[in-house]
């Protein structure tokens, strides 16, 4: 008599070699193309354009320098959360600390976008309380951008915020 154990073995066992046999008699062609889509040998390749959009060497460095500070400040405050021998007021802190820096995130990350859309404008923006630097990627200094820029951000937020304007390129 089968028991349930010998009749799992027995269908994952099936199952493995049915997929292995349809693993071998696939055709080659089909494994050795990128996209996963058979192509004839007897039919041109048709090259599709490919667009590669590339930010900034600046940008870059600067959003991972301030992912990495994030991290770590993260880091440090969940130390404080997990830890059984802080008090309740400073986990409340912590956690409050955490809360507003995932929601100072989320508004760079906002800004960021909407100056893209509305000014097709690489930027690097960074809350930290009522200060926020904005740094665009642009040899060209421009009063006039710098300005709407100012205007478009602080536009978001309710009390008077302290904003910067770089340009680097």
């Amino acid at each position: 008599m089968i028991n349930k154990k010998n009749l799992w073995f027995l269908t994952l066992f099936s199952l493995i070699l049915v997929l292995s046999v349809y693993y071998i008699t696939m055709p080659s062609e089909l494994l050795l193309t990128n996209n996963n889509h058979y192509i004839d040998t007897n039919q041109k390749e048709e090259t599709e354009p490919t667009v590669s959009i590339e930010e900034s060497e600046l940008i870059t460095a600067l959003r991972v320098s301030a992912d990495e500070e994030l991290m770590k400040e993260l880091d440090t405050l969940k130390e404080v959360l997990t830890n059984t021998e802080s008090s309740v007021d400073e986990k409340n802190n912590a956690f409050e600390k955490m809360k507003v820096l995932n929601i100072n995130k989320g508004e760079e990350t906002k800004l960021e976008k909407k100056l893209s859309d509305e000014m097709q404008l690489k930027t690097f923006i960074k809350i930290d309380g009522d200060q926020i630097k904005v740094v665009v990627d642009s040899n060209k200094h421009d009063t006039t951008v710098a300005n709407n820029i100012m205007r478009s951000i602080q536009s978001n937020f309710d009390k008077k915020m302290y904003i910067t304007v770089q340009f680097k390129g």
